[in-house]
């Protein structure tokens, strides 16, 4: 039987300033913050964690950016105000603001190299 995920967990540099940026992102106060692992509850229920790269266990070769998370907003001028408001807060803009076949996004990135994904769905993909 298949269970719907409920943990997204980052492997990054520094867990603080990871929760920090997120924490600025997202408008929220982590519900754990230490050296080696932060974490947020989302309204959703759903948690996202922020675990020093150093301490995972079994240790990992494995490099970010392979992934996205992803944002969804109500239109595209959100999509368009939330890439200014991430661009005046620093973030990398890996992809501008374009139409694809899911919905108008962009792409950014955090300081470890995460992808952050912020789209407006298309109306196929609401139908979804």
């Amino acid at each position: 039987m298949m269970t719907d995920p409920s943990y997204i967990l980052l492997y990054v540099e520094d867990p603080l300033k990871s929760a920090a940026f997120y924490g600025d992102l997202i408008g929220k106060q982590p519900v754990e913050a230490q050296s080696t692992f932060a974490l947020f509850v989302l309204d959703s229920g759903v948690k996202l964690g922020f675990w020093k790269r150093s301490d995972v266990a079994p240790a990992t070769g494995g490099t970010t950016g392979g992934s996205e998370i992803c944002f969804t907003v109500e239109n595209d001028q959100a999509v368009q105000q939330t890439r200014a408001d991430w661009s005046k807060k620093g973030l990398r803009i890996l992809q501008e603001p374009t139409a694809l076949d899911f919905g108008f996004t962009f792409t950014a990135q955090d300081a470890d190299g995460h992808r952050l994904r912020v789209f407006a769905p298309s109306e196929i993909a609401r139908a979804a």
